[in-house]
Formats: C-alpha cells, sequence, structure tokens
C-alpha cells in the first residue's frame, strides 16, 4: 500500500522551461530571454528582490485558464509579470520541493499572489482571474544558468 507521502512526491514526468523573462527595474515592463543567469539574489538583468521571492514561476497550463477567465483568446506571458514560465509539472505540488531548472537549484516558497497591476493589464476581473493561477516564488539555493527548453526536474522533495 502506497502512503500519503509517497503519492505526494511521485511526478509523472519533469518539466520544460518554455520562457524567461527579467524587469530591469521596479515596474518596467518584462525584456524575454532566451537564457539567464540565476545568482543568490534573483535573475541576472531583474530588479533585485533577494529570498524567498527572488525568482517567480508559472505554469504554461495556467496561462490559457487565465486567459479565459479574464476574457481573452491569449495572453503573452509578459503581461503575467513572472520570470519563468514552466510546462509538465504542478508547480503547485512542490511547495518547499527544490527543483533544477538548468544547472541552478531554486527552493519552491510560496505561492505568488497576483497583485493589483492584473486588473489594469488583464482588464476588469484580472485580479480574480488570476487568484489560484498566479504561480509560485523561489528561492535561489545554487546559482547556474538556464536556457529556453531546459528541463525542469525536481532535486529534493519532502512534502
Amino acid at each position: 500500500m502506497i502512503n500519503l507521502k509517497d503519492l505526494m512526491s511521485r511526478h509523472a514526468q519533469d518539466g520544460c522551461l518554455d520562457w524567461i523573462g527579467v524587469r530591469p527595474a521596479r515596474l518596467a515592463d518584462l525584456v524575454s530571454l532566451n537564457e539567464v543567469g540565476f545568482a543568490l539574489d534573483g535573475l541576472d538583468g531583474d530588479h533585485a528582490r533577494p529570498g524567498k521571492r527572488a525568482v517567480t514561476l508559472i505554469q504554461a497550463e495556467h496561462i490559457p485558464v487565465i486567459a479565459a477567465l479574464a476574457g481573452h483568446a491569449r495572453l503573452a506571458p509578459e503581461i503575467l509579470r513572472r520570470n519563468l514560465v514552466v510546462s509538465g509539472l504542478n508547480l503547485s505540488a512542490l511547495r518547499g520541493a527544490v527543483i533544477s531548472v538548468g544547472s541552478a537549484h531554486l527552493c519552491i516558497t510560496t505561492v505568488c499572489a497576483p497583485c493589483s497591476r492584473m486588473e489594469a493589464a488583464l482588464g476588469h476581473g484580472g485580479y480574480s482571474a488570476m487568484r489560484g493561477h498566479g504561480g509560485w516564488c523561489a528561492e535561489v539555493v545554487k546559482p547556474g544558468r538556464a536556457r529556453l527548453g531546459d528541463p525542469v526536474c525536481v532535486v529534493e522533495h519532502d512534502p
């Protein structure tokens, strides 16, 4: 018989890094990149936000849901203001886990709640459309580099 802890530590597949974006300054538009370096205080070229919120991630699978809930046919990742878009791996199942993104290691720390700017970016109801789909924050625990298409893998997970 498999216990709940074992079930929670299983993942059907590794994920994939689909999009990278950095904000050169607070409130600046995101700049899309093909690759990025990770330092202990966050992404190279991103405004400093060290600690548990150094990097923000969102699942690619949630972007069409947010678009539908906000009344859009599709959304570009930069509108949602997250650093990394990851597909194929349920980030919500990884709170407290360490994942590898390229050669960097990140610890998934806390929910990345939407900000009031989503109302302006997505239109009336945009903030509510993001609730429950806004992604996760992470702390860089091992600096490294990542590029589009790199695998996103669970390194350590103790649910």
